[in-house]
């Protein structure tokens, strides 16, 4: 595993942990990590590779990270991204089945696995809060699955934007407005594409008024009603002027 610098490293205890869940008691998940270890890590580096111990779960703090897989013809097929809020890493048994790496610069705070474990024993929010989490994350693997081995280029891409926008709202953010953060390769990767048809939808897509690209990460989401038909397989059938094989 590549390594980088911690800020302000706390030893976490069992007791440590119960502590701040009971401080923090409205998202206990999130809580378990206030005050543990701090981890920077730089665009394109890892924080855990396939294979690896799994030791510690991680919370994004600030950033985005990209987990993924390589297929044994040497494709990348990426899994899923975790933006700020979202925690690295649960779900793994001995070892780590994917490598999460870092898109762009991104902070993390690191907790340690059986820490967390502790926790989740004597808290039953925690644990609700776990099981809500991995229902989360398998939902996302569920609906990756159907956009890659059903749906066309510009249903998956505007399924991916329409999910974007959606997580933006159940956080409170700016739904109109998407940081997408990662590349062309990286939502090629994601959504079984190449590089070219991601670019050529992003741009009939701005053609025909469904969003508009202020740069290569800002996307304003223009005609949100018809991404989502697009996205559920009505766009052919509710307009004629979109949408791409």
């Amino acid at each position: 595993m590549l390594t980088c610098g911690y800020d302000e490293a706390v030893e976490v205890t069992p007791t440590h942990s119960r502590t701040m869940l009971a401080r923090h008691g409205v998202d206990s998940l999130a809580a378990s990590f206030n005050g543990t270890a701090a981890r920077r890590v730089k665009a394109k580096e890892h924080v855990f590779c396939e294979g690896d111990p799994a030791k510690h779960v991680y919370r994004v703090e600030s950033g985005l990270i990209c987990t993924y897989r390589i297929m044994h013809d040497g494709r990348r097929q990426v899994v899923d991204f975790a933006f700020p809020g979202d925690v690295v890493g649960l779900g793994a048994s001995c070892e780590h089945n994917t490598s999460a790496q870092a898109v762009r610069p991104t902070r993390l705070r690191c907790l340690s696995a059986s820490a967390l474990t502790d926790a989740m024993r004597n808290d039953a929010r925690l644990m609700a809060k776990l099981y809500q989490t991995l229902a989360e994350e398998l939902r996302a693997a569920r609906e990756l699955l159907l956009s890659v081995c059903q749906r066309s280029a510009s249903e998956r891409l505007a399924a991916f934007l329409i999910a974007l926008v959606r997580r933006n709202e159940r956080r409170e953010l700016d739904s109109g407005t998407l940081d997408l953060g990662m590349t062309r390769t990286d939502i090629a990767d994601f959504l079984g594409l190449t590089i070219e048809t991601i670019s050529r939808t992003f741009t009939k897509f701005r053609k025909n008024g469904l969003i508009d690209i202020a740069q290569c990460t800002a996307i304003t989401i223009v005609d949100r009603q018809g991404l989502q038909e697009l996205a559920a397989g009505n766009g052919l059938q509710s307009d004629r002027r979109c949408y791409l094989p």
